[in-house]
């Protein structure tokens, strides 16, 4: 079985669609996990929601989704999320909302457990360090756990020694799931922060139980013609270029 591990959608149509298409031309896959933030920060957050729903898949809750339909408060976003997110709001239809309300915070598949941020505090927690990373093996049981959130692609691992250590996860490699427990961030589709402003996502294979992360180059000048025109915060239409 092959499985797409997307994360951070965040209303972008043209790189949601790269990913899709990339997808396919990889051979396709068996289902997609999306590990939250389908909306927030893009153009088109109900046409995202809606091409997401049209493929096999599970899906959890991202903060960016929950802020959009009114579940969580914003006080802890800056400005301009603040003022994308009363965009979104505006855009959703009732059965968008009803589909993000009825997303989980927490999913558990095989070996893996998916989360957006992390497994101690999926909404808000970001794992960007040794440190934190450590403390969150502890929330989950399974031996794999999928996050988002900080849209850079990550792998941290937990020895049978205890130890834990932080690992590069870059196209030039595979990642081979062995003894050690992982936390794994397949980076972002919409927002990417690391630096490589091309759409950031995963392929699990169960038969040779290797993970691949793939860059898919997209038109970010469509998408942001539409922030401009729907005048969203410039900053977010300007970080698109540089992947920050």
């Amino acid at each position: 079985m092959r499985y797409a591990i997307i994360a951070d959608i965040h209303a972008n149509l043209a790189a949601f669609l790269a990913v899709l298409v990339d997808i396919e031309r990889r051979g396709e896959v068996d289902e997609v996990w999306c590990l939250g933030d389908i909306v927030g920060y893009g153009p088109d957050p109900h046409e995202c929601v809606e091409l997401l729903r049209q493929t096999n898949h599970i899906c959890v809750v991202g903060n960016h989704d929950l802020a959009a339909i009114g579940k969580i408060d914003t006080s802890e976003f800056n400005p301009d999320a603040v003022a994308a997110c009363q965009w979104t709001a505006r855009q959703l239809t009732p059965r968008d909302i009803a589909y993000l309300k009825g997303l989980p915070l927490v999913i558990e598949k095989d070996d893996f457990t998916l989360v957006h941020g992390s497994p101690r505090e999926p909404i808000w927690e970001y794992i960007l360090s040794i440190s934190g990373a450590r403390e969150n093996f502890a929330y989950f049981k399974s031996k794999f756990c999928l996050v988002g959130h900080s849209h850079v692609p990550l792998v941290f691992s937990y020895g049978e020694t205890g130890s834990c250590s932080f690992n590069q996860f870059s196209t030039d490699s595979e990642l081979v799931l062995g003894k050690d427990r992982l936390i794994i961030n397949p980076g972002a589709v919409g927002q990417p922060r690391d630096g490589d402003p091309r759409a950031s996502y995963a392929i699990y294979d169960s038969e040779t139980e290797q993970v691949k992360l793939y860059r898919v180059p997209y038109d970010i000048g469509a998408t942001q013609a539409k922030m401009v025109e729907q005048r969203l915060p410039m900053r977010l239409v300007a970080r698109l270029s540089h992947g920050v």
